[in-house]
């Protein structure tokens, strides 16, 4: 950490706080429209207006993205979630239960619309706070900072609702909000934001710049595929994970819990053990593979405590691939336009995860909840498995000719 820049470490602390804030706000957004409404099919709607929204935005704000200043988008991003968190509680001191289930549904909508844009920025801002050489380093530790807040805030958001009424709580992850936004203040680049005339004409000529852009390098469209197929794979665990515990290995609730808590427990160690391995495609593919297989081995567990190792394994390897292939996106993007690309890259990774989950619970298959798991797998290890072996190679060669 200390070898890093002051800036890069302002926007460790703010996406850490941040973090941790948007994951209790998640989990009290669920529990208390549930107690509002009883109802599944609220919160099936709670996370389309979520989704939704958040999907549409970003495919049509990514030309916007080159023309601003990040360090403060990123700011003001903050302060409107702060802001946002406010409503349930409003609702709450007003005793309005329909000012609470508006409120609820005001905020989700913001979030969705901000989401998405601020993790376009603050992953297109890295390269403009670190070394080229501490890239992959540095979004691993970004990558496993996220995976340690989404694994505290239940057990933290648990312990507070001991002390406090729900509601309150959303007065609490305003607070956080507010300290990231004061965080990210020390934030200091020396980019300068581009003027444009925002008119209809110059968003899509740089929509259609922006995504020729993107599909005319092969490298960053290759890297956004295999990030994509993880994706997919998460998608469907997403639905399957309960059945499998609780059905197939019929395990208790506690156990279910500590298979959700094993990935990113794994996902932590991982990336803190990344600074200790070479930086090169080998690595980087051997972690894909490795993530691939996890999956695949859930096929033939019938062991809850072996499950629990397969989640750990898949947290420790997929790093490996997620943070080198995260700063070869960002060393091979075009600078002025990263991002904008990182805006279509975070897209089709995130159009994935629905993808995965309707393939998941889609019962034309006919797939098993262990075939599942395999499907999902092998469409992670096949190409992990193929750039791994074709990276093999490609050293050897290297070597033969040093040699020769």
């Amino acid at each position: 950490m200390k070898k890093f820049s002051r800036s890069f470490h302002a926007l460790w602390t703010g996406e850490m706080i941040s973090e941790f804030g948007g994951a209790a706000g998640g989990i009290i957004n669920g529990l208390l429209l549930f107690e509002l409404t009883g109802s599944k099919e609220w919160m099936g709607a709670l996370w389309l207006v979520y989704f939704i929204p958040s999907l549409v935005l970003q495919g049509i704000s990514a030309p916007y993205l080159n023309q601003v200043n990040k360090e403060r988008a990123l700011k003001i991003i903050q302060l409107i979630r702060m802001g946002g968190y406010l409503l349930p509680l409003a609702g709450w001191l007003f005793q309005s239960h329909t000012g609470m289930i508006c409120g609820l549904v005001i905020l989700q909508c913001c979030l969705g619309l901000l989401q998405p844009v601020y993790a376009s920025l603050s992953f297109s801002i890295l390269p403009e706070l670190c070394e080229e050489r501490e890239l992959a380093e540095a979004n691993g530790l970004l990558d496993g900072t996220m995976k340690i807040m989404s694994f505290l805030a239940p057990g933290a958001v648990s312990l507070l609702l001991l002390v406090f009424p729900l509601p309150v709580l959303y007065a609490f992850s305003s607070a956080l909000f507010f300290l990231s936004f004061v965080a990210l203040y020390a934030i200091q680049t020396h980019s300068v934001t581009k003027t444009a005339i925002w008119t209809k004409k110059f968003w899509w000529s740089e929509m259609q710049a922006g995504y020729r852009s993107f599909f005319q390098q092969p490298q960053l469209l290759k890297l956004t595929l295999l990030s994509s197929s993880v994706q997919f794979a998460v998608g469907a665990s997403l639905v399957l994970s309960v059945p499998f515990i609780r059905g197939e290995l019929g395990g208790e609730r506690w156990e279910y819990a500590v298979f959700s808590g094993a990935f990113p427990v794994g996902y932590t160690i991982g990336s803190l053990f990344l600074s200790r391995l070479p930086k090169n495609p080998v690595v980087m593919y051997s972690g894909l593979a490795g993530g691939g297989l996890s999956f695949l081995l859930l096929y033939i567990v019938d062991h809850i405590w072996l499950a629990w190792g397969c989640e750990l394994f898949g947290g420790f390897v997929i790093p490996l691939f997620n943070a080198q292939s995260s700063a070869l996106f960002q060393q091979e993007a075009k600078r002025e336009r990263l991002a904008q690309l990182s805006a279509v890259r975070l897209l089709m990774m995130r159009a994935a995860m629905p993808l995965g989950i309707l393939f998941a619970s889609s019962g034309y298959l006919h797939f098993t909840t262990r075939q599942s798991f395999a499907a999902a797998g092998t469409v992670i290890l096949v190409p992990g498995l193929y750039f791994l072996l074709t990276s093999i190679r490609a050293g050897q060669e290297m070597a033969k000719r040093k040699t020769g």
